[in-house]
């Protein structure tokens, strides 16, 4: 008998979620839908609640109140359908191969598998040469990079990002956009956190712009930069707003 495909996990729907902590209300009641196809990507000014947001997609943190609804719930114990990589993100102490294998094992790869599409995903990253090498001595673009690795192997319907290339070089910065295009190509969604404007001209369709843990303004990447419709976003374009 031939099995059922599963129901696509997007689209994701935020209802009236806010996160607080103390008296500090970082998320203040967002109602959000990310759909799949469009590459979107979240700016404004530093404590603006981007990354906390992030994290509530995600589900490593919980709404203070508010839903956060998949589509298609994922199943305790499956392998994850989506995926989050980190500004500084962390190396197991283990060669870059091993770093791979163990994120396959963990997410219920195959043993029969899991070498054949690590070996594949270090290819397109560019770090084949690099697989029996210890994962911490890797630069920082290069270890950014292999998690972006043990991400794409897994082959997630969504990819959030939380400023993969803050403190990265200009050549590194290039090499993380080009892998997470073609990841996007194959079909992920991307949401990604970015304080640089050029990266969000470069990589979005739509740009989702925060402001004291609310969105200010949601529009197509080209109209946001061309005709900001909030003064906040202007403003912040300007760089009138703290960053």
């Amino acid at each position: 008998m031939q099995m059922q495909a599963r129901p696509p996990l997007l689209p994701l729907r935020l209802e009236r979620v806010s996160f607080v902590v103390g008296n500090h209300r970082i998320i203040d009641a967002i109602d959000l839908g990310l759909d799949a196809g469009v590459r979107t990507m979240v700016i404004g000014p530093n404590g603006a609640g981007k990354s906390v947001l992030l994290r509530l997609c995600h589900g490593l943190l919980r709404p203070t109140s508010g839903v956060v609804r998949w589509n298609a719930p994922e199943v305790p114990g499956a392998a994850r359908r989506q995926a989050m990589v980190f500004q500084r993100p962390m190396m197991l102490r283990r060669t870059v191969l091993a770093n791979l294998l163990y994120a396959l094992d963990v997410n219920g790869v195959p043993r029969g598998e899991r070498e054949l599409r690590a070996h594949e995903v270090l290819r397109r990253v560019g770090l084949d040469t690099f697989a029996h090498r210890p994962a911490r001595v890797l630069s920082g673009g290069e270890q950014q990079r292999l998690a972006l690795a043990r991400a794409w192997a897994l082959a997630p319907e969504v990819l959030f990002l939380d400023e993969p290339t803050a403190s990265l070089d200009p050549g590194a910065t290039h090499e993380i956009e080009a892998i997470v295009q073609a990841m996007h190509a194959g079909g992920t969604k991307i949401v990604m956190v970015t304080h640089n404007l050029g990266q969000a001209r470069r990589l979005g369709d739509e740009i989702l712009f925060i402001h004291r843990g609310r969105i200010a303004e949601r529009a197509p990447a080209d109209t946001f930069f061309r005709q900001p419709a909030s003064s906040e976003a202007a403003r912040f374009i300007q760089g009138e707003l703290p960053w």
